[in-house]
C-alpha cells in the first residue's frame, strides 16, 4: 500500500479531513481535501462534518481551527512548524497604544498567536482587511504583527489612521528587489504578482497586489502568459495545477517558508495512525480570542 493509500484509509476508519496551505510542498496539498489561504482555511474550518481536522499549516492555523471548533480533535503534522512573525507583536504593546489613543481599534492579522488574538478587537487577513478596516466606526487602527501589510492597507484605507507595529514575515521581507528587476529584464513580457506582505518598494514594482489566492485568480484572469511571482513558491503547485499554458518564475533566490515545508506526507500519516500533536488552547484564551476571529467572519461575509 502506498503512503497515500494508507492516507485515505486512515482518514476513513478516523473519520478525519485534511486541510493544506498554499505553502506545503506540492504532495501534500494533493492529498488534502481543502487548500487554500489563511481566510479560506479558517472558514472552512467551521463548516467541517468530520471529528478530526489535519491542518497542514503553521501552528497559528492549527490554532486558529481549535478556537473556532472546540470539539473537534485538530493535529498538526509537525508542532515546530511556527511562523515567527505570529510572534511579533505583545500585548504590553497592545495595552501601551489602547493607553495613548482614543477611539482605537486593535486589528490583527490572522498570522498571529492565539494570545495576541485575545488582546484584539478583530482579526483580517490579507484577503478580508481593507473592507473590514473600512467598515470599523474607529478613527485610529493598531495593525499587528506585520507592518509591510499594515503600511499597504492604509495606503488603500487612506480615511484612517493607522499606528505601525515592527512585525514582518521573514520570506516576504527579504524579496530582494535587484533580483525581481532582474526578473523582469530576463521576462520583459511578465506580469509581477506580489502579497502585501512585500516591502513597499517590491509593491511599487508590481503589475497585482493580493493575496495569495488573490494571486492565483489573477494569474488565471490575466492575458499575460508569463509571470514573476513574489510570494512564497508553494503557491507554484496551484498555479501551474489551473494554468499548465502559463509559465511562472520566482526571484533568484527562492521564497522559501522553511515552516511551512516541515510538513511532509509521512508526518501526516504520523499523526493520523497515532494521534500524536493535538492541538490545545486554554478554555479562557479560547473564549477570549474566538471573538475576533468570529467577528472576522462577520465582518468578511
Amino acid at each position: 500500500m502506498t503512503i497515500r493509500e494508507e492516507i485515505e484509509q486512515l482518514k476513513k476508519e478516523k473519520d478525519a479531513v485534511i486541510l493544506a496551505h498554499y505553502y506545503v510542498r506540492p504532495e501534500v496539498q494533493e492529498i488534502a481535501d481543502y487548500v487554500g489561504d489563511s481566510f479560506y482555511l479558517s472558514k472552512v474550518a467551521v463548516g467541517l462534518k468530520e471529528k478530526t481536522i489535519v491542518f497542514c499549516g503553521v501552528s497559528f492555523m492549527g490554532e486558529s481551527a481549535k478556537i473556532l471548533n472546540p470539539e473537534k480533535t485538530v493535529l498538526m503534522p509537525d508542532m515546530a512548524a511556527d511562523c515567527p512573525m505570529a510572534h511579533m507583536a505583545s500585548a504590553e504593546t497592545i495595552e501601551k497604544i489602547r493607553s495613548e489613543y482614543d477611539d482605537l481599534a486593535v486589528v490583527c492579522y490572522i498570522n498571529s498567536t492565539a494570545e495576541l488574538k485575545r488582546h484584539s478587537d478583530v482579526c483580517v487577513t490579507s484577503s478580508n482587511a481593507v473592507k473590514i478596516v473600512k467598515s470599523l466606526p474607529n478613527k485610529n487602527i493598531f495593525f499587528i504583527p506585520d507592518r509591510n501589510l499594515a503600511h499597504y492597507i492604509a495606503g488603500l484605507v487612506p480615511e484612517k489612521n493607522f499606528i505601525y507595529n515592527e512585525g514582518f514575515c521573514v520570506v516576504h521581507e527579504y524579496m530582494e528587489l535587484e533580483e525581481i528587476k532582474a526578473a523582469k529584464e530576463a521576462h520583459p513580457e511578465a506580469e509581477v504578482l506580489s502579497h502585501p506582505e512585500c516591502p513597499a518598494k517590491v509593491l511599487e514594482l508590481s503589475d497585482f497586489v493580493g493575496s495569495t489566492s488573490e494571486i492565483i485568480a489573477q494569474a488565471g484572469k490575466s492575458d499575460a502568459k508569463e509571470f514573476i511571482i513574489c510570494t512564497e513558491s508553494g503557491v507554484l503547485y496551484e498555479l501551474q495545477k489551473r494554468n499548465p499554458e502559463k509559465k511562472f518564475y520566482f526571484t533568484e533566490t527562492t521564497p522559501i517558508c522553511r515552516n511551512m515545508k516541515k510538513v511532509t506526507l509521512e508526518k501526516v500519516l504520523h499523526v493520523l495512525k497515532t494521534g500524536e500533536n493535538e492541538v490545545f488552547v486554554d478554555d479562557k484564551v479560547r473564549e477570549e480570542s474566538k471573538k475576533p476571529l468570529e467577528r472576522m467572519l462577520e465582518l468578511a461575509k
